[in-house]
């Protein structure tokens, strides 16, 4: 969808290069929404016995994304001060218009 309104990007491969703690917190600090809407709700995670109320805090968020990469929700798009988590993709147009 970028590509085809011309505009660049990076993208990143998070599962080969995981993202560092501070990129984490950066994005959670610009994103739009609650901490736990970062993360994915699978079987992964349903896996892992984590109990979702504890998902609030942004720490928290960053420390199962630290361990459990895969569960980042994805994509997600970053804009100077903003972020939002594309999904339907049509929301990475937001960026565009801010």
């Amino acid at each position: 969808m970028l590509e085809e309104r011309g505009v660049e990007f990076d993208a990143v491969e998070y599962l080969k290069n995981p993202l560092d703690r501070e990129t984490l917190e950066s994005i959670l600090h610009i994103l739009d929404r609650p901490a736990a809407d970062l993360i994915r709700r699978d079987a992964t995670f349903e896996g892992l016995d984590v109990d979702p109320a504890h998902l609030a805090d942004a720490g928290t968020v960053v420390d199962l994304l630290m361990q459990h990469p895969a569960l980042m929700q994805r994509p997600i798009g970053v804009r100077g001060e903003r972020a939002v988590i594309a999904r339907p993709a049509e929301l990475i147009l937001d960026l565009l218009d801010g």
